[in-house]
């Protein structure tokens, strides 16, 4: 398995980061369904202030650019993207075209002496 780590920013209005987190006590089963069916073995999302850390881990090999994509061809899997993204703004360092920016992995406690 191969852990990743991305950040994301919420639009700063108390109001919208109380319902994006309601949202997310439901999310659509499509959604779920579909995240699995890409090989996301386990995800979480965090919360502080308006900043978003998401973790999850998938196969070794998986690459979110590619594989989101068979995610992104659900119908409900995009409209719970544009409604989630209401709610959203890119991070600050999120590389160009990058929507949830990746975090590069500075200190691993399985590997340390």
């Amino acid at each position: 398995m191969k852990s990743f780590a991305q950040a994301l920013d919420l639009k700063d209005d108390p109001a919208l980061i109380e319902a994006y987190v309601a949202h997310h006590r439901r999310v659509y089963p499509e959604v779920i369904a579909a995240l699995r069916a890409i090989g996301i073995t386990k995800m979480k999302i965090f919360l502080l202030g308006t900043r978003l850390f998401m973790y999850f881990e998938a196969p070794e090999g998986f690459d979110p650019s590619r594989d989101y994509q068979s995610y992104a061809k659900d119908p409900r899997c995009r409209a719970w993207d544009e409604l989630m993204r209401a709610f959203q703004r890119r991070a600050p360092g999120a590389k160009e075209g990058e929507w949830w920016a990746s975090m590069v992995e500075i200190f691993d406690l399985e590997g340390a002496g």
